[in-house]
């Protein structure tokens, strides 16, 4: 079979670029022809930016030949969730309120990519201001999971995910507020990453919930998340996510939070089968594996619904008063339930979320180096059940990561009827590193990171 640039791994690609036996245009061209021939079934992307992207990798390849090297992400095809402000292409937040905006500049994480030599292919599908999800009353349909077109990608960053899924781009940027980078990634078979909170910033990206909004990351493997990563993040005092790829697990201690997610119903028994089976992995790694007990589920949820859904409505009060008819439905009607919250109602939520992040970080991460659990307790879910006006929730074990800050990601581990699963890797605030590490560690250990869904 001829090989297709589009297929190259970032790091193979950055070599390839190097030596000159690739040019950034021919890979930016392979990944257009990729997008052309594959997205009419994904619907993941919602701007190509073909013109402005050719460009782009002719600066590339002129910058590396006149001896400019700018790092890893030099001349390599990106995209972003269409929540973040482009300046040279639309940025509609999802939203048919938006259709056609151009924003006055580029979202800071826009602005570090394009620093880092990166190629920006267009802009991702998202869920209408990343709140609920699909909907099928706006003008664009929503992204379609790859391994099955019928079911959907499970978060508000969903055509990251079936991009980088169904082969269209190699790491894209998304935004996680309750898990949306994670679901997606764990129902689609791809990585995802949401770092500690406001490691990258937000400043460009239209807000769901400032206080729980983290920009992450949907990539095809843990190195090329943690590349990603490092191109864009503020400094801080903490090593680099590439830091510490490819090294050894010995010595590290990984707390099991198994009965946060096996005595729940809605958990499938083969996914229960396969985080088992990745502890026993991690073990044979050199990991030591105990259980821990962490609060329960339900407190976290809770905290996260009263802050997202208070903060939500105040970010939209004058546009719904001047446009609520134009919003979809289900958008609508989940923003209009913050009216129903206080100021004291959001301030003890606040309060209650630094409790559990203090306790995490006092009675697990003193002396645990990470937790494993679920990120999902299915797999992906089909678009019909989410037709109706009532709000279909997905079953997942991601917002308490945005409730408490600390960084999480998502690696796959197994399939159950055809569809992707995945487990979730959680650190202590700063340490993307050992997160990194772990999860790279796993994926190479086995092989459903390498499994790709049939071609559309």
């Amino acid at each position: 079979m001829t090989e297709n640039a589009a297929d190259l791994t970032i790091p193979e690609a950055a070599a390839r670029l190097r030596n000159a036996s690739l040019t950034s245009v021919a890979l930016t061209e392979a990944h257009l022809e990729r997008i052309a021939e594959r997205d009419g079934a994904y619907h993941a992307f919602l701007h190509v930016a073909a013109e402005s992207a050719l460009v782009a990798a002719a600066r590339a390849d002129a910058a590396l030949a006149s001896g400019e090297d700018l790092g890893l992400l030099h001349g390599i095809p990106v995209a972003v969730k269409d929540l973040f402000d482009t300046a040279d292409m639309p940025t509609t937040y999802g939203s048919d309120l938006y259709a056609g905006h151009i924003a006055a500049e580029d979202a800071e994480v826009v602005s570090r990519l394009r620093a880092a030599g990166a190629v920006l292919l267009g802009k991702l599908e998202t869920y209408e201001f990343a709140m609920v999800g699909p909907v099928f009353d706006r003008a664009f349909p929503p992204a379609a999971n790859p391994w099955n077109v019928g079911c959907a990608t499970g978060g508000s960053s969903s055509g990251s995910a079936a991009a980088v899924a169904g082969g269209l781009v190699r790491t894209t940027i998304g935004s996680d507020t309750g898990g949306s980078v994670r679901s997606p990634a764990a129902y689609c078979g791809a990585v995802g990453f949401k770092p500690t909170y406001d490691r990258i910033s937000a400043r460009g990206a239209f807000p769901l919930s400032p206080s729980l909004d983290h920009v992450g990351l949907v990539s095809a493997s843990v190195a090329e998340a943690a590349v990603t990563f490092d191109a864009i993040a503020d400094p801080a005092p903490h090593a680099p996510a590439t830091s510490r790829i490819g090294m050894p697990l010995a010595g590290l201690r990984i707390g099991y939070a198994r009965d946060w997610f096996a005595g729940d119903p809605q958990t499938l028994p083969a996914l229960l089968d396969a985080i088992d089976g990745a502890a026993s992995q991690l073990s044979l790694l050199g990991a030591r594996i105990e259980e821990v007990t962490l609060p329960d589920v339900a407190d976290f949820e809770a905290i996260g619904a009263v802050i997202i859904h208070a903060e939500a409505f105040e970010v939209h009060r004058r546009q719904l008063a001047a446009s609520g008819e134009r919003y979809s439905r289900k958008v609508f009607q989940n923003i209009v339930s913050g009216l129903c919250l206080t100021p004291d109602d959001l301030a003890r939520a606040r309060q209650a979320a630094a409790r559990l992040r203090a306790w995490l970080d006092r009675a697990v991460f003193s002396h645990i180096d990470a937790i494993l659990t679920a990120t999902t307790l299915t797999p992906a879910i089909p678009f019909a059940d989410f037709a109706g006006d009532a709000a279909r929730w997905t079953p997942m074990r991601t917002i308490a990561f945005n409730v408490t800050g600390h960084p999480a990601l998502s690696v796959p581990c197994g399939f159950a009827d055809g569809l992707p699963l995945g487990l979730q890797l959680v650190g202590k605030a700063g340490d993307e590193a050992t997160v990194c590490q772990i999860g790279h560690a796993y994926e190479q250990a086995s092989d459903f990171a390498a499994s790709k869904p049939p071609r559309p």
